[in-house]
């Protein structure tokens, strides 16, 4: 039975009883005896190697495809400038110069040239020629190059030049009238940003590494030693916190329980606590010898590890009736959004502001100027006493995939043009974080009126703790949508594979399974995930591939909907997404790409009109009466 109709049938049975059921993982129930490490798929050395290079031409498909958004996006500010300042006075000159070079970090420095009285003045950024002896001295030549262009009407672009350890590249815009110009030289440091990134997001090296924080690999639901000496390792290991345990009591603990822990433990702080489930850290204790201290002393209802979760990063013809965006990267980077038909789904629905995406992630750039307005309160996890400042650029890509404003003459378009995202900042600046933090930001999310909530992270551990934190809110009516994985495994990863989560693989430009995509049986849908162009920090943007690309596509489809049509359940919501594909792979349900690629027009052409869709109507009318039986029977 697929897991897509066994989930049907169990709320049916839980609808005809008036009783709320509760639904088993797809992966069955939980193994009590750890399984062999020789029941792991083996890998040839071959298939490694075959593997590994066609990640290495993904990675290099990244870097170069953000090249190109770093050039074109350069090139439009220089256009935008000029328009703006040709007959401006010295000063708002220089005041525009340095507000750019503020609030675009890929500016290094703006030259203005005034043709008409042969002068030219720095009007941004540092003084090249007081660079150290000899390394701005490509710079300075690119210089020089750009000013022989304008001087003859011309635009100039440099090729890539290296000063000192830094690589810039130069261009140089004339004005209409020939009177002025301006050049600019801008810093490539986001290409190395993408590498490191995707390095890691695409399991290429060990990612994280065996001894910081204190941190175990292991094969997953086991507690069977794996050591991760390169990245295909991954995808047969958890990672978790080896002096740490997750404890749930069959009673809450008193003050002087808890005190006797602290002291049994040596530990130098209070345990965490989230609802009804603590996090314990001891001074002296390894995870076996606290597993063994709690169910011998304490007989919780369950102790497990506290696991790390890690981020997930890796065409249709238009008709009369599709919108194309003025966003200047567009028409010939944004491939995905018309794959998905998000443009043509527009004349159907916009989005609604009060249809809020939680972004569960490394936080986003709250300043970036193309998501300004686009972003509500969110929270930080890692530091509650800060803003969900994005510190890795994860968070801040995926947003814009969502939620990157539309029709402003700038960067990027978003799936959607109004569904505000809600930061919530779980995974710190390495890009990794604990079962707690990603539970405590779903429940945060969910408390805080998320009405779809995306999860581009994962593991492979089936944790309690974090599913008891999904279930809390999928029962307050949240989408919930998770990235497969980036392992190219048939192992199930999690959140995705739990039932209440709608998992997506991901895709490329040719609509073909991305190589790099987790499949199974608990796949839901597939998404756009490669080289996908987006919003990155410090007003840049940047081409990313992974299922963590994917993800967002499908919960701002979720949003559109939700924005459609508020009356749809959240089990309505995760069937229309099902139901409205467009079917690669084996007819109907196969576990590459699920029920298929998700169709936005498809999807809100389904959800449109009062209450639901008609092939809906029996779940929908079920899902109302338990409402107002509930009203009778809390």
């Amino acid at each position: 039975m697929s897991r897509h109709r066994w989930i049907k049938t169990t709320l049916g049975v839980a609808a005809a009883l008036l009783v709320v059921g509760v639904l088993l993982p797809w992966n069955g129930s939980r193994q009590k005896q750890p399984q062999a490490p020789q029941t792991l798929s083996v890998r040839t050395p071959d298939r490694r190697d075959t593997e590994m290079e066609m990640k290495k031409t993904l990675l290099s498909g990244d870097i170069n495809t953000t090249r190109k958004l770093l050039r074109h996006d350069a090139k439009g500010h220089l256009h935008a400038m000029m328009g703006v300042l040709n007959s401006s006075s010295d000063g708002s000159i220089s005041t525009y110069g340095e507000d750019m070079k503020k609030s675009h970090h890929q500016l290094h420095a703006l030259i203005w040239l005034d043709r008409h009285n042969s002068r030219s003045r720095q009007i941004a950024g540092p003084e090249l020629d007081r660079d150290a002896a000899g390394q701005a001295q490509p710079v300075r030549s690119g210089i020089q190059a750009a000013k022989e262009a304008v001087k003859r009407g011309k635009s100039y672009e440099s090729p890539s030049l290296l000063a000192g350890k830094d690589r810039y590249f130069i261009l140089a815009e004339p004005s209409n009238d020939g009177r002025h110009a301006v050049i600019g030289v801008f810093n490539e440091q986001v290409l190395n940003a993408v590498e490191e990134h995707q390095r890691r997001n695409l399991r290429m090296i060990p990612y994280p590494r065996e001894g910081r924080f204190k941190v175990e690999s292991v094969y997953p639901n086991t507690l069977q030693d794996i050591t991760v000496k390169t990245g295909h390792d991954n995808e047969n290991a958890s990672h978790f916190y080896e002096n740490e345990i997750v404890v749930r009591f069959r009673s809450q603990p008193g003050k002087e329980r808890l005190k006797q822990i602290r002291r049994d433990l040596h530990s130098k702080q209070e345990g965490q606590k989230l609802g009804d489930t603590y996090i314990f850290r001891s001074g002296n204790m390894n995870y076996q010898q606290l597993k063994q201290y709690f169910d011998k002393k304490w007989s919780p209802l369950y102790s497990e590890p506290h696991y790390m979760y890690l981020t997930n990063d890796e065409t249709v013809k238009e008709t009369k009736a599709v919108s194309v965006p003025n966003d200047i990267l567009f028409s010939q980077y944004q491939w995905n959004l018309p794959a998905v038909e998000a443009n043509r789904s527009w004349n159907l629905s916009r989005g609604n502001k009060d249809v809020m995406v939680a972004v569960v992630d490394t936080g986003a750039d709250l300043d970036h100027p193309d998501l300004k307005g686009q972003f509500v309160k969110g929270y930080n996890i890692i530091d509650p006493a800060s803003k969900p400042y994005d510190d890795v650029g994860h968070g801040t890509h995926v947003s814009g995939i969502i939620s990157a404003l539309v029709n402003n003459n700038e960067g990027v378009a978003g799936m959607t043009w109004y569904n505000k995202i809600m930061p919530v900042k779980v995974l710190d600046n390495s890009g990794s974080g604990t079962t707690y933090s990603v539970a405590q930001g779903i429940i945060w999310a969910a408390d805080h009126g998320a009405k779809v909530i995306n999860l581009s992270l994962g593991n492979y551990a089936d944790s309690q703790f974090l599913h008891e934190a999904i279930k809390y809110a999928y029962n307050k009516d949240v989408v919930l949508i998770s990235a497969a994985g980036n392992d190219n495994t048939e192992r199930p990863g999690y959140p995705a594979a739990y039932p209440e989560v709608l998992a997506v693989a991901a895709t490329d430009s040719s609509m073909k399974r991305a190589s790099y995509s987790n499949y199974g049986d608990y796949i839901d849908v597939a998404a756009p995930g490669t080289n996908i162009a987006s919003t990155f920090p410090g007003s840049q943007y940047a081409a990313l591939s992974g299922t963590s690309m994917a993800s967002p596509h499908v919960a701002a489809v979720a949003a559109l909907i939700r924005s459609q049509n508020p009356e749809l359940q959240n089990t309505e919501v995760m069937d229309i997404l099902r139901n409205n594909v467009i079917d690669l792979g084996a007819a109907g349900h196969d576990k590459y790409f699920g029920y298929g690629q998700i169709d936005s027009y498809k999807a809100l052409s389904a959800a449109q009109g009062e209450g639901a869709p008609l092939q809906l109507w029996p779940q929908h009318l079920r899902s109302r009466l338990e409402s107002i039986l509930s009203r009778f029977n809390p």
